[in-house]
């Protein structure tokens, strides 16, 4: 029965436009279902059992939730209806009616931590030093588990996001309830040190998405554009504290994403508390001239681009310019934005050639590929004093398409539904990456770099 449920999804593999996650994911249910109701060895049982208690309320809150949700949509107004919270005799009765379920989601989270568990094992045996780097969100959805179980220490009227900027000119609504900073001091901060204990568990990092939401947040009234929201201050020595000291606990490094609108204290409060910043190649300026490596800061994860910016062949090509211009994310002409695009893209270049990784032409009179230009981008981070330097995976197979485009959702574009692949639209499978010669060459490339 399992092989047949692979069997009727392995098709969809080969499509290289947009992943059926719904699709995947209904069939993987099915499966796991199978194995939860097989008998476990007693060494397995015991440990299953030892997860649960080490997890606590927390995760039986979750296997709840999960449970419901199964049969609720996510606009059912139980979610939102104070006699049906948690804690209520409501949710008791429901707790006790899906007790099935709630078991088959807690050994799903089970499962989850293993795999957790044996990646970062697996990392380390490579000779990695940090293994998985781990990413928290900067919030939840609103019909997420945590926007139900965690409601009394949310502002669930509001909604979190970013005001008009360079990502998107009329500012951004991600649709997810903030924390409310006086109900979260009067809880003593335990939701954020019990998510953050349970994100570090198996990670040699974290990477912290929009970190100077520690700080401050950009609040949208429900029912109000992003350009009418206002920003909502938190106490940041408190959260950065158990930020820090949790991470302290697991071994972690920190990562925090201080891209965005910040006041420019918060970088030298962070870099003071060993939390290292974010250095994107294509922001990073000295003036009206790109930063040149050498004064890169120290203390930060350096790379070419981030996942709310296309892949590097795609920048190249201006392809953002065009798709935010058919999403109607643009409050200036298409042509003027690819005019200040191609001029600051020929400021980066002509910096690369200067310190000789672009030939500007070939012997043979050719211009420069762009394999060659992504290759040539990333050695120049090499140069740069930071401790860390990422390489996308995108850019080392040559994805040009955006993985996600903030600022849309689903109706307007597919973010995290597009599959991997090549510069051929095809996909590119994980499995097969040991023998892509694009993937082997960028990674040599920069390997030997860093070593001479």
């Amino acid at each position: 029965a399992v092989e047949k449920l692979r069997e009727e999804v392995s098709g969809l593999n080969k499509d290289g436009a947009r992943l059926d996650r719904n699709a995947v994911y209904a069939a993987k249910l099915q499966a796991l279902e199978m194995l939860y109701h097989a008998r476990r060895s007693p060494a397995r049982q015991a440990a299953f059992d030892e997860f649960c208690r080490i997890s606590g309320q927390g995760l039986d809150d979750f296997a709840l939730w999960s449970a419901i949700r199964e049969d609720l949509a996510p606009d059912d107004p139980l979610w939102t209806d104070p006699a049906c919270a948690l804690g209520t005799p409501e949710a008791e009765v429901l707790r006790e009616k899906l007790r099935d379920q709630i078991g088959f989601h807690r050994w799903l989270q089970w499962i989850c931590d293993e795999q957790l568990e044996e990646a970062q094992r697996a990392a380390l045996r490579s000779g990695m030093r940090l293994g998985v780097v781990h990413d928290l969100a900067v919030g939840v959805d609103h019909s997420s588990a945590d926007a139900w179980t965690l409601r009394g220490v949310l502002a669930p009227a509001t909604s979190v996001g970013a005001p008009p900027d360079m990502y998107n000119q009329q500012g951004q609504d991600w649709g997810q309830p903030p924390w409310h900073p006086a109900r979260l001091a009067e809880a003593g901060y335990i939701p954020f040190r019990n998510m953050l204990a349970t994100v570090l568990r198996h990670a040699g990092g974290i990477r912290v998405d929009h970190i100077l939401g520690l700080f401050r947040l950009w609040w949208i009234p429900v029912g109000n554009a992003p350009g009418d929201g206002a920003y909502v201050r938190y106490d940041h020595e408190a959260l950065i504290g158990i930020l820090a000291l949790e991470a302290q606990r697991a071994g972690a490094v920190v990562i925090g994403e201080d891209l965005g609108t910040f006041e420019p204290w918060v970088r030298d409060y962070l870099a003071a508390r060993g939390i290292l910043g974010t250095s994107i190649l294509w922001f990073e300026y000295d003036g009206d001239s790109p930063l040149a490596p050498e004064k890169y800061r120290t203390q930060a994860l350096a790379s070419v681009n981030t996942h709310d910016l296309p892949p590097t062949a795609g920048y190249l090509a201006g392809d953002h310019v065009a798709l935010r211009s058919g999403l109607g994310l643009l409050e200036r002409s298409e042509a003027e934005e690819r005019a200040d695009h191609n001029a600051s893209l020929e400021k980066m270049l002509a910096l690369v050639r200067e310190r000789g990784y672009l030939p500007g032409t070939t012997a043979g009179g050719q211009a420069e590929t762009e394999e060659q230009t992504i290759e040539a981008l990333h050695l120049l981070l090499t140069q740069t004093p930071s401790v860390l330097l990422g390489v996308a995976l995108v850019d080392a197979v040559g994805e040009r398409r955006v993985q996600n485009q903030p600022g849309t959702t689903e109706a307007l574009y597919p973010n995290w539904q597009v599959p991997l692949g090549g510069p051929d639209g095809k996909p590119v499978f994980l499995d097969d990456l040991p023998g892509n010669q694009r993937f082997n060459t960028l990674l040599a490339a920069v390997e030997g770099a860093l070593r001479s």
